[in-house]
């Protein structure tokens, strides 16, 4: 059975930064594709940033490029989101998933992922 821990959301101003980390478990975590997408009020869901299963390619979505930073951890199951300059607009649920490439979790196609999370909210004050 597969089981997906996301930690690290909160409330926070804007220009102010937030580490959001997952553990991923009941799958051979080093074979997939890992990242996060979220939905914010009123939006449709999107892709914010994924990592391969070597790390060899890592893609962000435009919005958040240059401030924040994706990460995994093999050996630890683990991948992390920095995310820093924070604005009102990456106010959101965010979920950790995943899927057999980057792809999927940019496209955050729910029917071609492995697995996701329950989410962990992130809002940001202006």
């Amino acid at each position: 059975q597969v089981k997906v821990a996301e930690s690290g959301g909160g409330l926070v101003q804007a220009g102010g930064s937030v580490r959001l980390s997952c553990t991923i478990f009941g799958l051979l975590f080093d074979d997939y594709a890992v990242g996060w997408f979220r939905q914010g009020p009123g939006k449709e869901r999107e892709g914010v940033a994924c990592i391969e299963s070597d790390g060899s390619f890592i893609e962000y979505t435009d919005s958040v490029k240059g401030r924040f930073t994706i990460s995994r951890d093999n050996a630890k199951n683990t991948l992390s989101l920095q995310m820093d300059s924070l604005k009102p607009e990456d106010t959101a649920q965010y979920y950790c998933a995943a899927g057999p490439i980057c792809t999927t979790i940019a496209a955050a196609d729910t029917d071609r992922l492995d697995a996701w999370g329950q989410g962990t909210l992130v809002t940001v004050s202006s």
